[in-house]
């Protein structure tokens, strides 16, 4: 019998925000349940009621330091059908060249930085050990500079439209503040090529590191880290991905279509359900209802994000992509993939899609037309909706007549995951503590559950130290404090 009940990691590490999880033991000290708790209280909704509506974009990419590009991309949609109008072809394909650029640094960031560690230096390698430090010594210095080099890359492209590499002010409803040069297209086209190689480099460090590891197929292929669910993403006219611009497709956990559709009918589609112990709030599909927190098919749960958007497509757009889709499918053997760690070889998939469209964009012969803007009409109502790198991204506004905003409703990617997240901690806690046996590679393993989602729970972390503090507090079945473990 185990005296352990209750263990606790606090905050959880290398996402962005803060949280912490909480594991109950039975008397045999096996996982009774688990709770991702986040403790942050976002409110932007509220303090954007009477705000103009033109200042949204910027307002709303204040969110967070990671994924500014996409909050001020869905706003500035948003604001586009508010205002009723339509932006010029040069300008959408000049949001969706920024928003590749986004892509490209986001993704390369969230691989190298945040999930590598688990995969390259090792679940049950030393903390001090699991970071990108970590990561650039056991590849190399020189590839620690591409990393470096393609990430700085990404955030060119967003600087260049945007204006500001962090928080663009480019976008204005009806087009873009400026068109592109001749110059600017040039040094992007060479950066998209630059870009392509090393996403194909960064795919073969997968299949090297993590493919060609049975320890990792086997974990990978584990009950611990597999959830069936439905699943959301943006797709085009051809049903395929499309990270800027859409209809929103949803798939059952069979891979069959479930439904479609435009932005402004998401409130038909989604519910939202609260919780008293977190400050997240709980989505899931109205037409099969809520049961809690499980997964299957009659469950409302959903998911969204990279594995979700490729599930939900019928494909990649771009050719190189698409060759590495099919070959995750077929490696396998099944679609859609349930596989929660499979969302970090989905992820660098895109990373590829990312690089090969800013490519095709910056060869558009059209990219650089001065035609970006068209005149705003009355204000009204308007929803906006994008792909963030963690998943579907909603901003929906009512304007006033004077172009105030009355209200606003923002359904961020990790709110959507939300349900499904904390199911995947409860599983992968339940597959890997057994019998009160615990570790901090056990630990670790539990967080890699949330990890692959990518999840951000608010703003950047700011902390005296320069890092995350982390406490593990273990407790016998009389509740006394037996041990404590910081970081």
């Amino acid at each position: 019998m185990s005296s352990l009940r209750t263990i606790t990691i606090d905050p959880i590490t290398r996402l962005e925000g803060h949280g912490k999880i909480s594991i109950f033991l039975d008397e045999e000290g096996n996982v009774e349940n688990a709770y991702l708790q986040i403790p942050e209280l976002r409110g932007f909704e509220r303090f954007c009621v009477g705000r103009k509506a033109e200042d949204m974009p910027q307002l709303t990419s204040r969110i967070c330091g990671v994924c500014p590009e996409a909050h001020h991309m869905a706003s500035t949609k948003a604001l586009d059908a508010a205002f009723n109008v339509e932006p010029p072809s040069a300008a959408k394909k000049l949001r969706e060249l920024l928003y590749s650029g986004y892509y490209v640094y986001d993704h390369t960031l969230h691989f190298y930085f945040l999930a590598s560690p688990d995969f390259i230096v090792g679940p049950d390698a030393p903390p001090e050990e699991r970071n990108v430090i970590g990561v650039i010594k056991k590849v190399g210095l020189e590839v620690g500079k591409e990393v470096i080099k393609h990430r700085a890359y990404g955030q060119r492209i967003v600087a260049i439209i945007g204006g500001k590499a962090t928080h663009s002010v480019c976008g204005l409803p009806g087009g873009v503040s400026k068109p592109l040069s001749e110059e600017e297209r040039q040094e992007i086209e060479k950066m998209a090529k630059s870009s392509i190689e090393f996403a194909k480099f960064t795919l073969k460090v997968f299949e090297d590191v993590v493919l060609k590891n049975k320890k990792y197929v086997d974990m990978i292929l584990s009950d611990a880290y597999t959830l069936p669910t439905y699943y959301m993403g943006l797709v085009d006219r051809n049903n395929k991905v499309n990270f800027y611009d859409g209809d929103v497709r949803v798939v059952d956990p069979e891979g069959k279509e479930f439904l479609k559709f435009a932005p402004f009918d998401y409130l038909n589609v989604i519910e939202e359900r609260v919780e008293e112990w977190t400050y997240v709030k709980f989505p899931y599909l109205k037409k099969v209802g809520w049961k809690g927190l499980v997964g299957g098919y009659t469950s409302g749960v959903y998911r969204v994000g990279p594995l979700a958007r490729l599930n939900a497509s019928e494909g990649m757009a771009t050719p190189l992509a698409q060759q590495e889709y099919e070959k995750m499918y077929e490696t396998l053997d099944k679609k859609p993939v349930h596989l929660t760690l499979a969302y970090h070889w989905a992820r660098l998939i895109e990373l590829l899609y990312a690089a090969e469209r800013a490519l095709e964009l910056s060869r558009d012969e059209e990219i650089t037309s001065k035609d970006v803007r068209n005149k705003p009409g009355s204000p009204g109502e308007g929803v906006g909706i994008v792909e963030a790198a963690r998943g579907t991204l909603i901003h929906h506004y009512q304007l006033d007549e004077e172009g105030l905003i009355k209200r606003a409703n923002i359904v961020v990617a990790t709110t959507h995951n939300s349900p499904a997240i904390c199911i995947s901690i409860k599983d992968a806690a339940k597959g890997l503590i057994r019998c009160g046996v615990v570790n901090e590679g056990l630990l670790n393993m539990v967080e890699m559950a949330f990890r692959a989602y990518d999840p951000c729970f608010g703003c950047a972390t700011h902390f005296a130290i320069g890092q995350m503090p982390l406490e593990v507090r273990i407790y016998d079945n009389e509740k006394r404090l037996l041990k404590v473990l910081r970081r």
